[in-house]
């Protein structure tokens, strides 16, 4: 008995707008508990660090953002995208969650949008044209709502593979929306502009006119010949953007020259054995999401033998792909989009400074659910989208869980640390949380242990030296101050951590001249503030209590809560024989915390000497 024909789907605009309002109203309340979530990782350097955002003009200087080791370098729209939030609130975390949550919207719109058109192109079966709302929208809302992206759309930073990834989107919308229109000019204006802005976001977008090309070819012309005669201009004028990539990168601002790992024992041939194995990771966490892992690590695969059986399935997969791209393009679109998008970043090109990185896959994805549900579609029919709407609604439940992890910097690491035991920088920042909490003891193991993994790693030695020194052993963090400062002698932090260290031992004039120079390197860090409280403190030890006067005031320009720094800065004034400022002081103490005993009796004595000096009455 032959099955029933399918009945046309109401793609009135109404239907439309409902579909798409239910994707933003479903993916809001999956993320609706990542609006709190604090800066980490990469995070904190993008915009604690970065003064290019801390105001919106001249634009020339958002444009340009530094080479800070972080998302932005190299990418001035995301540092434009940054310094509007920092504009709306400061350090502040929630307009940035909240910007990556509209860009993630955003993006899955346009899938809806690309994917609905398409399956209306006379290419496809009828059974799936007359489906293209309902299986465009679950589509649209299996991607939105996985949880392999949450990475990509709750770390703040993580907004270069989401905001490129919406640019790479609308250029393909728009030049489906060309085919479609009969003024397409206005369309293809459209589709090169927004590639050039995804140019300017992230290097992943240098296959998008690549793609559009293969989309041509698949869905409208029917051959690259037929396509280059129709609208060659046009695919030229979109090529034409890779010369706003080329420019950023030839002035050494894109972060490959960064992160790749040319030179630094990492050939193309060992980073392509690893993605062997990350490729078929990504491939597993997209049908099962589960563990999720915020860092991998840097670690690289050296020997063929150690992946063989993923670089075996790999190859299988390119194949197959290759192989339905000749015979079906239709059919083998999604692979070729796959492999496309995922290729500049796990392929040769070798980005030591994540060998493997869950927020690469957030954009291929898309290719993989619009694959599988077209796919499911065809043979089960309307089942398949029910079945589609169980797994998306788990899928929130998944991404609201995964979200929680982000609620808490701590949280977040020590999972890491569980999941990835080997993985140095995991333990480095675990232990630099624990730092943070005034918690020492169980900092120094995980700082132990990364320095054990990684040696060249000044940072882990870092935190061995400031766990061992809030431990009250200053002789043993002494070797770990100097080893950090060795590796990385232009680190601010290891002159600072240094600068500590020395203070304790009595060692005062070279504690001076680290903390000095620490604040020379990054006089606008976050810690500055902390580094100059130290410095006075040495100062005053040293006997020079003038100098450290107005290192203590600037210090309470920044936090004037601080009652230990007005207690220390009154001893200064003091010393100074400034005995009306020493007082204003300690009474501001003393309004601080008022059962301070020694500055109650500091006080009383100050006064005494005050009105000591007083000239007699007549």
């Amino acid at each position: 008995m032959a099955a029933p024909s399918p009945t046309p789907s109401p793609e009135t605009p109404g239907a439309i707008r409902w579909t798409g309002l239910l994707l933003v109203v479903a993916t809001v309340l999956a993320y609706a508990n990542s609006l709190g979530g604090p800066l980490i990782f990469d995070d904190k350097p993008a915009i604690l660090d970065n003064p290019t955002i801390r105001h919106l003009w001249p634009l020339s200087t958002v444009l340009s953002p530094p080479a800070i080791g972080s998302g932005v370098t190299g990418r001035p729209m995301v540092n434009l995208t940054l310094a509007l939030d920092y504009a709306v609130s400061g350090p502040e975390v929630w307009s940035y969650h909240a910007t990556n949550l509209l860009i993630h919207v955003l993006a899955g719109l346009a899938l809806f949008g690309i994917v609905r058109r398409t399956l209306r192109q006379p290419v496809i079966p009828e059974r799936l044209r007359t489906a293209a709302l309902p299986v465009a929208g679950m589509t649209a809302a299996l991607w939105l709502l996985h949880p392999l992206v949450t990475e990509s759309v709750t770390s703040v930073i993580q907004r270069t593979e989401s905001q490129v990834g919406l640019c790479y989107l609308l250029t393909l919308y728009a030049f489906i929306r060309s085919v479609e229109s009969p003024r397409p000019r206005a369309w293809q204006t459209a589709a090169v502009l927004v590639a050039a802005l995804g140019m300017a976001t992230k290097e992943v977008m240098v296959t998008a006119p690549v793609l559009v090309l293969a989309y041509d070819c698949a869905f409208v012309a029917g051959s690259l010949r037929e396509s280059w005669r129709r609208r060659g201009g046009f695919h030229l004028a979109l090529a034409a953007t890779w010369l706003v990539l080329a420019a950023l990168l030839l002035s050494g601002g894109g972060t490959r020259g960064e992160a790749a790992g040319f030179g630094l024992g990492v050939t193309p041939w060992t980073y392509a054995l690893t993605q062997c194995r990350a490729v078929i990771l990504y491939l597993r966490l997209a049908v099962w999401p589960h563990p999720l892992v915020l860092d991998y690590g840097t670690d690289v695969v050296r020997h063929a033998g150690d992946v063989w059986p993923q670089g075996l399935l790999l190859l299988g997969l390119l194949a197959l792909t290759a192989w339905t791209w000749i015979r079906r393009p239709v059919a083998g679109f999604a692979g070729v989009a796959f492999f496309l998008i995922l290729g500049p970043s796990s392929s040769v090109v070798p980005l030591v400074s994540q060998t493997i990185a869950e927020h690469r896959m957030y954009l291929p994805l898309a290719a993989l659910v619009a694959l599988g549900v077209a796919a499911a579609y065809l043979r089960w029919g309307r089942g398949a989208l029910v079945v589609a709407a169980i797994v998306a609604v788990g899928f929130g439940g998944l991404t609201w869980q995964r979200n929680r992890a982000y609620q808490s910097e701590l949280g977040l690491w020590t999972e890491t640390v569980a999941q990835a035991p080997a993985n140095a920088r995991a333990r480095i920042n675990l232990a630099e949380c624990l730092l943070l909490l005034g918690r020492p003891a169980e900092a120094l193991p995980h700082a132990q242990e990364a320095v054990h993994l990684k040696p060249n790693y000044p940072e882990a030695h870092t935190n061995v030296a400031i766990a061992l020194a809030e431990l009250g052993r200053p002789e043993e963090a002494l070797p770990s101050c100097l080893e950090a400062l060795r590796l990385k002698p232009d680190s601010a932090r290891a002159h600072s951590n240094l600068g500590t260290v020395l203070i304790k031992l009595g060692r005062l004039p070279e504690a001076i001249t680290h903390l000095e120079e620490s604040l020379r390197l990054a006089p606008d860090a976050p810690d500055a503030a902390k580094v100059r409280n130290n410095l006075g403190i040495a100062l005053l030890r040293a006997g020079r209590p003038a100098d450290a006067i107005p290192e203590f005031l600037a210090v309470l320009r920044v936090d004037p809560s601080l009652a230990e720094t007005r207690f220390t800065l009154a001893v200064a004034y003091g010393l100074c024989e400034r005995l009306p400022e020493a007082a204003q002081q300690l009474e501001a103490v003393l309004q601080l915390k008022p059962d301070h005993a020694a500055a109650r009796s500091a006080l009383e004595s100050v006064r005494a000497e005050i009105a000591a000096a007083r000239p007699a009455g007549p």
